[in-house]
C-alpha cells in the first residue's frame, strides 16, 4: 500500500483536518485516526468515536504530563505494546458529565492549554491520557510517539487526540480495511515507519562519543560508544571485518546481510558467570561465530535485567527463590512488564555503523519486531542456544512458553 508522504501528512494537520497513521506490518498492523489537540473540536470527538469505535485517548509529551501530575498506572502490559496509560481525567469547568463529545473536547483543550495545571483537572475522567517516550518514534515506534512527533512536526503543541480504527464487526482494522476508510472518507494516511525515516533525515538521537581497538580472546574488534540525550547508560558496539570513519561521521551503508548479536547487559552472566540464565553462554556463543565469519556485530545494551535494572533483578532473583515465582511472574511484582527493554536506540546505532540488513542471532522474535521500522531488515532469525541444565531450566522454559522465545530441549 502506498502512503502519503509526511509532508502531506503535516499539511494536512495544521489545517485541522484528520489523518490516519499505520504502524509496522509485524508490530501491532493497526491504523489510529489522528487530530492535533489544539485543533480538535467536537466534531472531530464524534466522528472518532462514530466511525472508529476504539478508545480515545489524548497522546501527551512527556513535559506535558509531567506539568499536569500525570502519572502512568501500573506496568502497562504486553497486549498494550507498552502504551502508557495514565489516569482518565476530565476538566474542572466548562463540563457537564464529561462523557458527550462537546465535553471531551473541553478536556483535551483545557489539558493542553497554556499554564494548564492539575488544578484544572479532575480525575478519574472520560478522557485516556497516554505519555509519549522521550524521543518520540526514534525510541519507541508506536501510535502515541507517533502522533505526538507529528504534532511536534507541525507546529503545534506536543499532544494530539488519536483513536484506534475498528471494523463494524469488532475486529481491528488491518491494511486492507484502512485503505478501504480512507478511501471512503477522503482522508491521508501516513506511516510510522515513513515517520522514522523522516525524523532520521532531520534529526539524530545517538552519537558515537570513542572508539578504539579491542583485542579479545576472540581476536581483534573494533569498540565503539554511543550516548543518547534520552537515554542514561552508554552502549557498546563491537565490530569485525568493517571500519566505521573516526570524525564521527555515519558508516557506509553496507548492503548484503551482516551477521551480529543485539545482547542485553548481564553483570551476574556476562561477567561472573552465573548459570541461573543463559546470558553469559549466549554473549561468548555471539563472539565466536562472529570470529568464525570474520565478520559481525555485538551490540551491547545496557538494559540490565530485560530493563528493570541490576538492584530489582537481584530482587525479582529472590523472589524466584523465596516466593517460587518464575523470572515473569516476579518482575510483575515488582511493578513491571515481563520485559522492559526497547530497541529504538539500538536500532540507530546498527544504523550509524552503516548495517542495512542483519543475519540477527537470537531466539527472541519480539527482538526482531523491535528493530524494524528504523531502515533496518532482518534477512535471517540465527538461532542461538547455550546448554541447558538444572540451574537454568525453568529460566529458559519461562522464556519458551510466556515470552515465546524460540528454544528447544527446555522440557
Amino acid at each position: 500500500m502506498t502512503f502519503d508522504p509526511i509532508p502531506d501528512i503535516l499539511e494536512e494537520l495544521r489545517q485541522g483536518r484528520l489523518i490516519v497513521l499505520v504502524d509496522d506490518e509485524d508490530r501491532e498492523n493497526e491504523g489510529d485516526l489522528v487530530v492535533l489537540a489544539d485543533r480538535v473540536t467536537p466534531e472531530h470527538v464524534n466522528f472518532m468515536l462514530k466511525e472508529a469505535r476504539g478508545l480515545l485517548c489524548l497522546a501527551l509529551s512527556p513535559d506535558i504530563c509531567s506539568r499536569l501530575g500525570l502519572e502512568v498506572q501500573g506496568a502497562g502490559g504486553a497486549r498494550h505494546e507498552g502504551t502508557a496509560f495514565t489516569e482518565t481525567i476530565d476538566a474542572v469547568e466548562g463540563v457537564t458529565t464529561g462523557v458527550s463529545a462537546q465535553d471531551r473536547c473541553r478536556t483535551i483543550r483545557t489539558t493542553i492549554a497554556a499554564g494548564a495545571g492539575p488544578r484544572d483537572i479532575t480525575r478519574p475522567g472520560h478522557v485516556q491520557p497516554l505519555r509519549a517516550r522521550q524521543g518520540g518514534v526514534l525510541v519507541r515506534p508506536g501510535h502515541t510517539e507517533g502522533s505526538v512527533d507529528l504534532a511536534r512536526l507541525a507546529g503545534a503543541r506536543e499532544a494530539a487526540a488519536i483513536i484506534e480504527i475498528m471494523n463494524e464487526d469488532g475486529s481491528m482494522a488491518r491494511l486492507p480495511d484502512l485503505k478501504a476508510f480512507v478511501a471512503k472518507h477522503g482522508l491521508k494516511i501516513g506511516s510510522i515507519a515513513d515517520l522514522v525515516e523522516y525524523r532520521r533525515t532531520q534529526e539524530k538521537l545517538v552519537r558515537r562519543t570513542a572508539s578504539a581497538r579491542l583485542p579479545t580472546r576472540w581476536g581483534d574488534f573494533d569498540c565503539h560508544v554511543y550516548v543518547s540525550d534520552y537515554d542514561p547508560h552508554g552502549h557498546v558496539a563491537l565490530v569485525k571485518g568493517w571500519k566505521v570513519p573516526t570524525d564521527g561521521a555515519p558508516g557506509d551503508p553496507i548492503e548484503d546481510p551482516v551477521l551480529g548479536r543485539v545482547h542485553s547487559e548481564c553483570l551476574t552472566g556476562d561477567v561472573f558467570g552465573s548459570v541461573r540464565c543463559d546470558c553469559g553462554d549466549q554473549l561468548a556463543l555471539a563472539m565466536e561465530r562472529i570470529a568464525k565469519e570474520e565478520r559481525g556485530f555485538l551490540l551491547y545494551m545496557r538494559q540490565e535485567g530485560r530493563g528493570i535494572g541490576l538492584v530489582n533483578k537481584l530482587k525479582a532473583y529472590a523472589l524466584q527463590d523465596s516466593a517460587s515465582m518464575d523470572t515473569v511472574e516476579a518482575n510483575i511484582h515488582l511493578g513491571f512488564k515481563p520485559d522492559q527493554r526497547n530497541y529504538g536506540i539500538g536500532a540507530q546505532i546498527l544504523h550509524d555503523l552503516g548495517l542495512r540488513r542483519l543475519r540477527l542471532l537470537t531466539n527472541n522474535p519480539r527482538k526482531r519486531a523491535g528493530l524494524l521500522g528504523y531502515g533496518l531488515e532482518i534477512v535471517e532469525r540465527v538461532p542461538i542456544q547455550g546448554p541447558i541444565h538444572d540451574e537454568n531450566r525453568k529460566y529458559l522454559e519461562t522464556k519458551k512458553l510466556k515470552l515465546g522465545h524460540l528454544l528447544e530441549g527446555t522440557e
